[in-house]
């Protein structure tokens, strides 16, 4: 049942590219007493290995600001886009604590997940942050509903393989173009050409083509790095035959 559910999210996170971002205004922008108000806004997002949530914000923004006074943050991924009644689809609230990192593998695997960022993110004003996870909400449809820690997302670990991500990413996109499109179209029934992979993890790869996400998953979680060529291969043979 937790296995099932934490699948649930980690193919939410994955499969989104965006979320709303929930912070506390720090005092001096409230103009009303001294009560914290809470503050919506949307961010685009990408999420590292582990599953924390990488997001990429400007020191202008009203959320950095508040992140700047109470590093507490909450962010809902929304699966229900297209349904014809939302509040059957799934949606997760994460709950974590946001601080600036200068990893440049976690700002690679954004830029990688949002290539157009690449137009601001050397501006002095914006800086990459990682959310540290702690608990997540899951509603997965009416009577479907679960708080999850941290712990039970934890998806399982590839050695190396967030390590090799970028190479394996630009392999892909500049050697076999035309196996991400037997991807897209034989496997994801997803039409249009271009399709360019942004991300690799134990449980699958990312896709994206414009304004548009995929996510293929893989049968089976890869054990290590090393597997991910097999694997990537085994997938041309399957979508050929298809």
């Amino acid at each position: 049942m937790i296995e099932d559910m934490s699948r649930t999210v980690r193919a939410l996170l994955r499969g989104l590219d965006r979320a709303a971002l929930a912070t506390a205004l720090p005092a001096s922008s409230e103009g009303e007493g001294s009560a914290a108000w809470p503050y919506a806004s949307l961010v685009l997002a990408a999420v590292d290995h582990d599953l924390s949530p990488i997001l990429l914000l400007s020191d202008l923004a009203e959320h950095t600001k508040a992140i700047a006074a109470n590093s507490r943050v909450s962010l809902l991924f929304d699966g229900t886009g297209g349904l014809d009644q939302p509040l059957t689809g799934p949606r997760v609230t994460l709950l974590g604590h946001a601080a600036r990192t200068t990893d440049e593998r976690l700002g690679q695997r954004f830029l990688s997940r949002h290539p157009d960022a690449a137009m601001y993110a050397g501006f002095k004003d914006f800086h990459f942050y990682r959310v540290a996870l702690e608990r997540a909400h899951l509603v997965a449809g009416f009577g479907k509903i679960r708080w999850l820690e941290a712990a039970d997302l934890m998806p399982v670990q590839s050695p190396g393989l967030a390590e090799s991500e970028a190479g394996i990413v630009s392999h892909m996109n500049d050697d076999h173009a035309d196996a991400l499109q037997l991807y897209a179209e034989k496997l994801l029934g997803l039409s249009g050409g271009d399709w360019r992979m942004t991300g690799i993890d134990a449980e699958g790869i990312d896709l994206r083509r414009g304004g548009q996400v995929a996510r293929l998953p893989f049968d089976a979680p890869l054990a290590t790095a090393a597997e991910a060529r097999k694997v990537l291969v085994s997938l041309v043979g399957h979508a050929r035959a298809v």
